[in-house]
Order: structure tokens, then sequence, then C-alpha cells
């Protein structure tokens, strides 16, 4: 009896570390997409020959260990029995042999115009360009024609060793196969010209090709379209003389191709009535066809290689429409916020500006708490210092680590503590709501520090009767680490530049949990703070313009909050964000069709959030995926100067955000690394919250590990900064 319960209490460890193990759906299907994006950039590469392509050319070798027969011979080398033999195309027959296509510009004329003369000609063609246009290849086949090998990746063979022969041939057999359903036994190799041009070098990769039952072809007569000498003279080098049999070569790939067409317009009937015949190499030889059927596993391959070349090439064709919109967008973006965040800056810092009448009378501070027990002390004591008479109301949401305790024991006037079970933080704003004794009502977080004229800056906005909320100037206090850093960055760039934005816009997406300020009026007609999302914030300003009422930003209103000090708590508290974010959208998205305030915020507001904060966000890193593609396929200078060019113009947006909060611009030194490293995160971070929308999941509250180490704000504010609770001090201008 004692045994088995041993082995079941040793048991269950195994059972915690497996779940433990399992890797969470929401995790995966990043991976996954990260994974197949990959393969498929990957599969692009290759089949654009980007990918193990060698563009070197061996150089002319001796001819010594060539037979004899081979260099003065025809054409087409057979050396499929062990012993080489050459062969000739009878007289008055001519095999018009195409190479490096198919291009999809070109083959199709050069298609038409045999076909208008009834002549059939050989393709050999790249195993790149095959897999990309196979419409063409079957084309080619279902007209007639012949189709050849010339190799994958259009390397020059004698430079190659034997295994990567093979994979020339098989890759090239396999795009052909998946194109048209049929294998070769023709064989050109690239950078070959007539017989009399085979050397010791590339003599025995030409019996190695016959040993794996290929007939290698050269030529006899070179059109040299490739230099695009004008039409006249391709007819003259194309032409053979005393009526002489010939393989041309010709291509129908590789650059314009305008003067092979019409060349082929004039040539082909002028032969013709010369006696000429232009039909397939086999044909001219009296052999069996070089085409085979292909059936079974091996036809499957195939047509699943071609689908997932087809598949890469829509998947990177989708990929540079995204690069192309997100560019515009990221740009759009740019602009608009450096025009509208100059024009707020204006407007507020004119010397005669004005909300309203100022706002003197004591407003209630709102401080919902939950285990906040390093922090509180540091909260309560720089609200006390407020230069605007206020009340301080801390909300404690049940609470396990003494949070009440430590402000009761403080003993502080005008501070007030109310316990409730732990029911969230909407919850404990609503709770503190109606205990409020004043109309204007501030709320923080219990890890925040404000600055002595931070309330007073924050409630003057109120002067004007239209306004409802107040969006305050969040702003890391615990900058001194580097992903602290990094997010000092992003809350002077990202937010509060956007705020400037939003408000001229009229369309402020969020009033920030750490600074905020409502009008109780406001706030209950509309049922207070709602727990339908996991972003009250962004919930209840969402609500409060769909009311009518206007949304403004306080620049002067600071307040200094301990963001995450781990990527595991960034991680939690931004995935909170953006899925709480699209929760918000979804719930007002009515907004939309509506009339009125309600419709306006739907038609203006909500597309700018859903495009500056959901959708930019999720396409922009394409940008990184493109540079990563440039950086180790090419073009690796331009790419590199694309990328500095979009660093530059965020520089740029960082810096001037910088000059308009009056922060240092020491900590953009940073700024290069924060894209590299710290965008990755927030990009993988908003996938994985699209895929928890989209797939019904139900994210948790999380609440962040506070370390206590904002204390006090890094700056005074003048004399006002002590004179606690002054109820004449100067309103915010």
């Amino acid at each position: 009896m004692a045994s088995g319960t041993h082995r079941r209490r040793a048991a269950r460890p195994v059972r915690a570390a497996s779940r433990r193990r399992r890797v969470p759906l929401r995790l995966l299907l990043p991976l996954l997409v990260l994974v197949a994006l990959a393969a498929m950039l990957m599969l692009r590469g290759y089949v654009h020959s980007e990918i193990l392509a060698d563009h070197r050319v061996q150089s002319p070798a001796p001819t010594t260990r060539v037979p004899e027969e081979i260099l003065e011979g025809g054409p087409v080398i057979d050396a499929r029995a062990g012993n080489a033999k050459s062969l000739s195309v009878p007289d008055h027959h001519l095999v018009l042999t195409f190479d490096d296509g198919p291009d999809p510009t070109w083959t199709p004329k050069v298609l038409d115009v045999l076909k208008k003369h009834d002549a059939h000609a050989v393709f050999f063609v790249t195993g790149t360009m095959a897999s990309r246009h196979p419409d063409l290849v079957r084309r080619m086949v279902d007209e007639g024609h012949e189709i050849g090998l010339h190799t994958f990746n259009h390397p020059d063979l004698a430079l190659q060793s034997t295994q990567r022969i093979d994979w020339e041939l098989s890759q090239n057999q396999l795009a052909i196969t998946g194109a048209a359903g049929i294998r070769t036994s023709l064989f050109r190799p690239p950078y070959s010209s007539f017989a009399d041009a085979m050397d010791n070098e590339t003599w025995p990769v030409t019996r190695y090709i016959g040993s794996r039952g290929y007939l290698t072809v050269v030529n006899n007569t070179d059109s040299e379209d490739w230099k695009r000498p004008g039409v006249d003279e391709i007819i003259r080098r194309a032409t053979p003389e005393g009526g002489e049999g010939a393989i041309v070569l010709m291509h129908d790939s590789g650059g314009d191709r305008s003067q092979t067409v019409a060349a082929l317009d004039r040539f082909l009937p002028d032969l013709k009535e010369k006696g000429y015949e232009f039909g397939n190499l086999t044909e001219a030889l009296d052999a069996p066809s070089a085409h085979s059927p292909v059936t079974g596993v091996d036809l499957w391959k195939g047509k699943a290689w071609i689908f997932l070349v087809q598949a890469s090439e829509g998947i990177t064709d989708v990929l540079v429409v995204g690069l192309a919109i997100v560019g515009t967008l990221v740009i759009g973006r740019f602009v608009l916020m450096l025009l509208l965040s100059g024009a707020h800056a204006r407007r507020v810092r004119r010397r005669n500006f004005r909300w309203g009448p100022p706002v003197t009378e004591p407003v209630t501070v709102l401080v919902p708490a939950y285990n906040e027990a390093k922090c509180i002390e540091n909260t309560v004591r720089s609200l006390t210092a407020s230069d605007h008479p206020i009340e301080v109301l801390v909300v404690d949401d049940g609470s396990t680590d003494g949070t009440a305790r430590i402000v009761e024991a403080m003993g502080l006037p005008n501070v007030r503590v109310i316990r409730q079970l732990n029911a969230g933080k909407p919850a404990a704003l609503n709770r503190g709501l109606a205990n409020a004794r004043y109309d204007i009502v501030v709320m923080m977080d219990g890890d925040t520090v404000f600055e002595p004229s931070t309330v007073r800056e924050l409630v003057q906005p109120f002067g004007d009767p239209r306004v409802g909320a107040v969006a305050g100037n969040a702003k890391v206090g615990n900058k001194d680490s580097l992903i602290g850093a990094w997010q000092h960055i992003e809350y002077v760039m990202g937010f509060n530049l956007d705020r400037r934005m939003y408000d001229i816009l009229g369309c402020m997406p969020t009033i920030p949990g750490a600074v905020g300020a409502f009008r109780r009026s406001a706030l209950e007609p509309i049922g207070g703070m709602s727990d339908d999302t996991l972003a009250e914030d962004t919930d209840v300003t969402m609500a409060l313009h769909r009311a009518g009422w206007r949304v403004v930003y306080a620049e002067n209103a600071r307040a200094w909050t301990e963001a995450p000090e781990t990527v595991q708590q960034l991680w939690s508290q931004r995935y909170r964000w953006s899925y709480g974010t699209m929760q918000a959208i979804w719930k007002h998205r009515r907004a939309v069709v509506e009339k009125g305030p309600s419709g306006r915020f739907g038609r203006v507001g909500l597309p700018f959030v859903s495009l500056f904060m959901v959708l930019a966000p999720l396409l922009a890193p394409l940008i990184d995926v493109f540079l990563l593609y440039g950086l180790v396929f090419g073009p690796t200078r331009e790419t590199i100067l694309a990328w500095l060019g979009v660093l530059a113009v965020q520089a740029v947006c960082a810096a001037y955000a910088f000059h308009l909060d009056r922060e240092p611009m020491t900590h953009l030194v940073s700024l290069p690394l924060q894209q590299i490293l710290y965008r990755q995160l927030m990009y993988v971070v908003l996938l994985q919250s699209w895929i928890t929308a989209l797939t019904g999941g139900r994210l948790r509250w999380q609440k962040l590990r506070r370390t206590g180490g904002v204390s006090a704000p890094p700056g005074g504010d003048g004399p006002a900064a002590r004179q606690p609770n002054a109820v004449g001090a100067r309103p915010a201008g």
C-alpha cells in the first residue's frame, strides 16, 4: 500500500513536467508561421538563383584528352553506351534551339511565331525558369516542341562535383515533370558552344552526362542573338551555307529578345522557300522521341514541387505588396505625427492659450492597488506634495501583502483607504468613483509617481465644458536599464507623439492608466469602467468619444511609472494591451454605421486606431524580413542603405519627440538596437494577440511584479513643488 502511494506521488512531478514542456498553441502558431515563411523565402531564393547559384565560368583548357572524332564531329554527342559517338543533322534540316527560358515575356512570342510558320524547335529550359513558369513548358509540349535540360541553376558543370551535377539534372527533371508530366533525354551544358570547343575539363562532364542516359546537344550555328546585333545580322549568322543541316543556337530569355522574335518571323519563311525543314531534333536524327511520360509517385513529386514554388512566388508577391503598404503606412504615419504633433505643441504653448476658466476646485485621485507594498508609499507621498487640492482614495483590491496597512499607517490627511475583495482593476476604480467627493476624478496606477504640478496640469482642460477626459504624459521612471531605455523611447516617441496627433484629429484612443482624468458626470452615463475587455482604459476612452465628449492630451501632466524590467513581464503587459485594444475595437465596431459623435469616431477614430495600432505594426516586420533576406541573398548594399533610410526617418521622429518632451537625446543612442531587437518582441506579441483573438482564446489579467524602483519624480517643478495642496496655484497654460 505504501509503495503504491509512493509510486503515485512520484508520478505527479513527471506529469507536471510534461505539462510544463508542452508548447502553448499561441506560441506554437507564430513559430510555425515564422518557419513556413522562412521556408517559402528560401525556396524563392533557390528558384531565383539566389541560393546555391555559381556564376563562375571555366577558363579554356587543353584538348589533349578529347577524342578527335568528337572535336571534328557533329553537334550531338551520344556517350550513353560508353563509346562516345558524334551525330550531325542531315542536309536541309534546321533544328532551332532556344536556351535559358521559359521567359514570361519572350517565350510566348517565340512560340507564336513558330506556330504561325508551322515550325518546331527544342527549348533547353533551366529548372529555375521552368519551376516559375510551368504553363509555358506545358505549352511547348502541347504544341509539339521538344524540351531539353539546361541544368537548374545554370552553373558551369566543369567546376562542379558529380553530386552537384546529379542534383542539377534531377532538379531540372523534377521541374519539367511537374510542369508537363514528362522526362527528357536531351541536355545542353551551360556556357557550351561548338563541339570543337570541348576540352579536358568539359569532356569528362560530357561522358558523365552520357552515363546518366542523356544526349549532349551543343550547336554548330550560333545566331549570337544575345548580342542584339540587329535582325539582318541574326538571320545571316543563323543561316547555314550550302544547304547543310545545322543546330542553330538562339535564346528566348536573358534579356530583350525582340530582335530574335523579329528575325524568326523572316527567317522561317525564307529558309522554308529554300527547302529547309524545321523539326525536332529526334525527328531530324530519325530517333525515338526524347520525351517519356512520367506517372505515379514521381509525377506527384513534380506536381508538389511546382505547387510549392508557385506558393512561394505568390507569398513573396503578397509580401512585396504588404511591404509597399506598410511602407506607405509608416511614412504616412511619421509625416502625420510630425505635422500634427508640431501643430499641437504650437497650439497649447501659445502665451495666451487657455482651455477655459482656471480649474481650481478640488479633485479626487483614485489609486487602485493590488499587492503594491513596494510602491504604494512613494505613490501616495508624491500625491500629498501636489500643488492642487486633492483627496486621495486608495482602493485596496484584496491585496495580500499589507498594501492597505502601509497607507493607513502613514496617517496622512485627505488620504482614505477603501478595502474590497479582489475583483479586478475596473471594479476597484468603480468603487472609488462611488466614494469620490468631487466631480473631476484623476486615475493612476499604484506604481506611479506624480510631480507636484501633475494634477493641476491634468485637470486644466476641464475648463472647456466639452472635455470629458484628459490623457497625461506617462514616462518611464526606471529607464537606467537597456530594456527600460527602449521603453522610454517607445513612450516618448510612440505614445506621447501619437497622443498629440490623435488630439488634433479628435480621436484619442486611450487615456493611460498611469495618468488620466475624467469627469464623473461623463463616466456615469456610460456605466463607469467596464470589465468587458482587458484594456479598460481604451474601452472607456472609446465610449466617451461615442458619447460626444472631447478627449485631449495635457503634455505637462507628467507621471513617472515603473515599466517592466524583464522580457517576461514586458511580454505579459504588452500582450494584454494589444489583445485588450483589439477587444475594444471589436466592442465599439457598431460606431462605424452610427450617426452623430459615435459615427464620427467610428468612421475616423476606429480606422485610424485599427490602421496604426493593429494593422501597421502587424505588417511592419516585413521590413525586417526583407532586410534579412537582402543581407543573405542580396543585393546587400542596397538593402543596408534602405534599412538605414528607414532608421533615419525613425530617428528624426524620435529626436523631434524628445525635443517636444524636453528629454535629453542621450537615450536615442540605443535606437538602432531597439529597432533590431525590441521591435521584434512587440511584433511577436501582436501576432500572438491576433492568434488569441482568432482562436477565441481568453487572456487572463497578468499582474506585474513591482520593485519600487520609482521613488520620486526625476525633477522638481519650481516653487510650486513646495506648496502642497495649494488652492491658488497658477493654472496650466
